[in-house]
């Protein structure tokens, strides 16, 4: 499957067009959209529209910036000006309005991508695998009787059949690392603020936006593109000064990595354990100083229920609430109605102390690399494994929440196949702001494995 930036390659000396590209993406949703359910919605006219004027600008050369004429979708959890957001949920009005871009939405038009449509997720980004009432249930490319992982399941589906190399997500306790994990797809939940959000999350600060695509250069190409401040996000970040994509290939030589396997808190699948130790091989082989050892924190797993489920309570207090609710979601949302004003705060104060550790630990180590999941995918319909001790899907997430409470960069890409043929995730962190080191130690790992150019073979009807 061709990338982003290959495409835009080919676009810039004519081999290419977009058009031919858009047409590629429309086809791969006709073909397999019917067993996996990525999209709620695909606006193949307007996406052939916008592409015959993508051609039109290249042919000029006159572009409108780097990601012109590439086919994009966006999670149906961010804002697109004349389409419904639904989010999963029948509680929302369809009939809007719809009258404003989310911040990336409109950064991305304003690169001139082909916005193909919009992607599935559960009721309100709640959990994290990918399915509602709404909506119904989204399956994973590499066996459909599994999940692709959620709460952007829809878009990580979608980037691994071909519907599009760029998709974006969000990420309030691991929503785009899971499902890249999931589907063999790379996924960067960046440092919070980088991407402007809006409307805010009811979920607060945990809430990122993040680029899912194919290759880890896709990822640094579509941050350049979405990232930048915008006035409607009070914590929005500036715009970066340099391109993400500048030192992508700078090699691991010298970085000093700490390799944990577990965080001292984790028993992983046997299998996971084996691909991610040979995946830490790799970069130590590319001359990466490779330490083993755990940042030495206690899971804040209370701390993130607090403050995810005070979000969830915050969704639902707008709405009269029945049946039509996801049940999980009326079952943390009433636990989180429960907390009181000390038990945010001591759930902040958590996540603080948190971020100071990992601070220090950074100090030390420029990435801290781990398994994304400890697990591979698991039969859809249900929000945990089977024989799973807890509901929650925090019980088998463990490596991606802390992250979300301590803001950092964490990038996550595959590294292996199951003897079942189901994809692994790599997870690489690194300090607040370093999001251009995470991707650079990614790009280091691609460069030696061909992981992320396996695609799934599913076969089209």
């Amino acid at each position: 499957m061709t990338q982003a930036t290959e495409l835009v390659d080919g676009y810039r000396n004519g081999t290419i067009s977009p058009v031919e590209a858009t047409q590629a993406a429309l086809d791969a949703i006709e073909q397999y959209d019917d067993q996996v359910n990525a999209f709620v919605l695909v606006d193949a006219e307007g996406a052939l529209a916008a592409a015959k004027e993508s051609e039109a600008r290249w042919h000029s050369g006159e572009p409108l910036g780097p990601g012109d004429g590439v086919p994009t979708s966006i999670k149906d959890a961010l804002w697109t000006k004349g389409w419904p957001t639904l989010r999963g949920s029948t509680l929302i009005d369809e009939a809007g309005p719809w009258d404003e871009d989310a911040p990336a939405v409109a950064r991305l038009r304003e690169t001139g991508a082909v916005i193909l449509g919009k992607t599935t997720t559960p009721e309100y980004s709640w959990k994290g695998v990918t399915d509602s009432s709404r909506y119904g249930v989204t399956r994973n490319p590499w066996d459909p009787s599994t999940t692709p992982g959620g709460s952007s399941g829809g878009s990580a589906t979608a980037v691994a059949l071909g519907m599009g190399p760029w998709s974006v997500g969000t990420d309030g306790g691991g929503s785009v690392r899971i499902p890249a994990a999931f589907t063999g797809t790379v996924a960067l939940k960046p440092t919070y603020g980088l991407i402007p959000l809006y409307p805010p999350s009811a979920f607060g600060t945990l809430s990122h936006g993040g680029p899912m695509t194919r290759s880890v250069r896709d990822a640094a190409a579509l941050l350049d593109v979405i990232t930048g401040y915008d006035a409607r996000d009070w914590s929005a970040m500036p715009t970066p000064a340099t391109s993400f994509l500048r030192g992508l290939d700078d090699g691991v030589a010298g970085l000093r990595i700490a390799f944990s396997s577990d965080l001292g808190i984790v028993d992983n699948d046997p299998e996971v354990e084996a691909l991610v130790r040979t995946a830490v091989g790799v970069l130590a082989d590319a001359g990466a100083e490779v330490s083993e050892v755990d940042p030495g924190f206690a899971d804040p797993v209370d701390a993130f229920h607090v403050l995810w489920w005070s979000g969830a309570a915050k969704v639902l207090s707008a709405y009269e609430v029945d049946d039509r609710v996801d049940p999980g979601l009326r079952r943390v949302a009433a636990v989180g109605a429960s907390y009181s004003a000390t038990d945010f705060l001591d759930a902040t104060t958590t996540r603080m102390e948190l971020g100071q550790l990992m601070g220090r630990f950074h100090q030390t180590y420029d990435v801290l690399v781990t398994p994304t999941l400890p697990i591979t995918a698991f039969p859809v319909g249900q929000d945990v494994p089977d024989g799973s001790a807890s509901p929650e899907w925090t019980s088998w997430t463990p490596y991606t929440y802390p992250f979300n409470l301590t803001q950092q960069p964490a990038l996550s890409l595959p590294c292996g196949f199951t003897q079942a043929g189901l994809p692994v995730g790599l997870q690489v962190v690194a300090a607040r702001h370093a999001d251009a080191l995470t991707l650079r130690v990614g790009q280091a790992y691609q460069a030696a494995t061909d992981w992320h150019l396996r695609t799934p073979t599913l076969k089209a009807r």
